[in-house]
C-alpha cells in the first residue's frame, strides 16, 4: 500500500507511544534511566553535527506500510520531510537514519523485526544501541545493501562513535552523563 500524506486511522495505525508492528499494537515500556540518557545523547550529538540540509528526530513515527508503524528512538531526516505542524509521521523514503535504542522487553524486536523492516521499506542506515558493560553506549551501525536490502553490519563502537556516513560525525559515547 502506498502511504499518503493523510490516512484513516485503521490504515496508519495507533497516535502516542504504541507502535502497530504486524497489524498489533504494541505499548512502548517506561523509558530506563539509560535509555533516556542514550537517546538524549544521540539526538543533542546528531543536533549539532547533522550538516544545513538535515533535521534530527525524536521518537517520532514511521509509517511502513498499512500493518505497521514504528516510532525509532531517533532519526535523522532531510529538512523537506516535515511537512507541517499537523504531521504524525514520515514516510521511510524520507528517512535517512534510524536509531533504536533497546531495553529489555524491545531487545527482541530492536535487533530482528525492526531492523527487516526498515531494510525491507529502503532506510539507509540503522544503528542499534544497546548498554554496554560499563553503562556507556555500545552502538552497532549497519548500512543497507541496496542489491539485497538488507542490513550489513560496519562496526560496533565502544566509547566513541565516529563515522563518515551518514555524515561525518564523532561522538563521545562515553558523555552520556553529561549535561549541555
Amino acid at each position: 500500500m502506498e502511504a499518503t500524506t493523510e490516512c484513516a486511522a485503521d490504515a496508519c495505525g495507533p497516535r502516542g507511544h504504541v507502535e502497530l508492528i504486524d497489524g498489533g499494537l504494541v505499548p512502548r515500556s517506561p523509558q530506563t534511566v539509560f535509555h533516556l540518557r542514550a537517546v538524549r545523547l544521540l539526538e543533542w550529538a546528531l543536533l549539532e553535527q547533522a550538516p544545513d540540509g538535515l533535521d534530527v528526530f525524536r521518537e517520532f513515527s514511521v509509517l511502513l506500510d498499512e500493518r505497521n508503524r514504528l516510532e525509532p528512538d531517533v532519526l535523522v531526516v532531510p529538512l523537506g520531510a516535515d511537512t507541517g505542524p499537523t504531521q504524525d509521521y514520515l514516510r521511510p523514503e524520507a528517512v535517512l537514519l534510524a536509531v533504536e535504542v533497546a531495553s529489555d522487553d524491545s531487545a527482541a524486536r530492536d535487533r530482528d523485526f525492526k531492523p527487516r523492516m526498515y531494510a525491507a521499506h529502503g532506510i539507509r542506515h540503522f544503528w542499534r544501541v544497546e548498554e554496554g558493560g560499563e553503562g556507556f553506549p555500545v552502538v552497532y551501525v549497519h548500512e543497507l545493501d541496496p542489491a539485497t536490502r538488507a542490513y550489513v553490519p560496519t562496526g560496533i563502537h565502544h566509547h566513541r562513535l565516529k563515522l563518515a556516513e551518514p555524515f561525518a560525525l564523532d561522538i563521545d559515547l562515553t558523555a552520556i552523563t553529561a549535561r549541555r
